[in-house]
């Protein structure tokens, strides 16, 4: 018969109580109580309440961390220009809007240094249209390569990178990678799987990009080095529109469309994805999003009902740090 110690190469330690001490996979049997005990790592990965968005809308851009988000643009029954800030708890009206009103842009940077790139003005053709904001206000910069909307984002203000996308109402998906300096574009090389509806997170030159529709739905994730890309393993879930955060080697994946609207969430190690058991509290897609893997927000969005535009904030808590002590039945 196979024995614990035959298995593990070490003897199940027989005790009167619990020691103090005691390590993750340390298996013990108290005599006292009668009962055998493991240390097991803990994740206590969690979605909370955060504070509701002004204005309620869809299609929201999104900068920022936690504690320091940018909301801007959206679709609210017609395009918007409205911006929002949020200091961990509420989210405060800026006075200046978007010079254009627009919806489903790509979107990075920080609360006080964000880019918004290109995007639908809710009439055609499509805009390309960039803006940049300084903390106070927004301001048109060097214009994106083509017209493009539901393209993906990463990076900084000045060192941003954009890719995939729809060039035009109704077309096929888009390959095309460019890359922002502060002052121009530049084209780089394609993605391997055209797709728009995308999102990715990361730097210039270290971002990963997940999801997506041609059709169909993907899951498709690529990894981005600075000079080419290349595909990795794909999302536990094929889906599009979904919030993002994190690096190239540690990020996270919320919501989105599967095509109705999910609140599952995926993390991100480097190498694989893995399903976390919870999900967002408000199932939406097109949200604004930002943050680590350890510490994300998520945002307005379609919430899959008429008309569906959501204010709900929600904040992630992410650690695998902790432990605890349990009864083996």
């Amino acid at each position: 018969m196979t024995t614990y110690y035959g298995l593990y190469g070490q003897k199940v330690q027989y005790l009167a109580s619990d020691p103090t001490d005691v390590q993750i996979g340390q298996v013990w049997y108290n005599s006292t109580s009668a009962v055998l005990k493991v240390r097991q790592e803990v994740a206590t990965n969690a979605w909370a309440t955060g504070g509701s968005l002004n204005t309620a809308r869809q299609g929201v851009g999104g900068a920022g961390t936690q504690t320091a988000a940018l909301a801007f643009g959206g679709f609210v029954g017609g395009t918007v220009t409205n911006t929002e800030s949020y200091n961990g708890s509420t989210w405060t009206n800026s006075p200046n809007g978007l010079g254009t009103a627009i919806y489903q842009s790509g979107s990075c940077g920080t609360q006080t240094a964000a880019l918004m790139i290109a995007g639908y003005t809710g009439s055609l053709p499509l805009s390309s249209v960039v803006q940049s904001w300084n903390g106070t206000s927004w301001s048109p910069v060097t214009s994106y390569p083509a017209t493009n909307y539901t393209l993906g984002a990463a990076g900084i203000q000045t060192a941003a990178i954009a890719f995939g996308g729809s060039q035009a109402a109704n077309s096929p998906a888009t390959a095309e990678s460019n890359t922002y300096n502060g002052t121009s574009w530049t084209a780089t090389p394609n993605i391997n799987t055209a797709r728009f509806n995308v999102v990715g997170t990361g730097t210039q030159t270290a971002a990963l990009i997940f999801g997506g529709f041609i059709p169909p739905l993907l899951a498709a994730t690529e990894s981005y080095n600075g000079t080419s890309w290349t595909t990795v393993a794909s999302l536990s879930s094929p889906r599009t529109n979904a919030g993002r955060a994190g690096t190239q080697t540690a990020a996270l994946i919320s919501g989105g469309g599967t095509p109705s609207v999910t609140g599952a969430t995926e993390l991100w190690n480097g190498t694989s994805w893995t399903s976390n058991p919870t999900g967002l509290a408000t199932a939406r897609a097109t949200f604004g999003s930002g943050g680590t893997q350890t510490s994300a927000i998520d945002f307005g969005g379609y919430d899959g009902g008429s008309p569906g535009n959501s204010a709900a904030t929600e904040e992630w808590t992410g650690t695998q740090t902790l432990s605890r002590t349990v009864t083996v039945t």
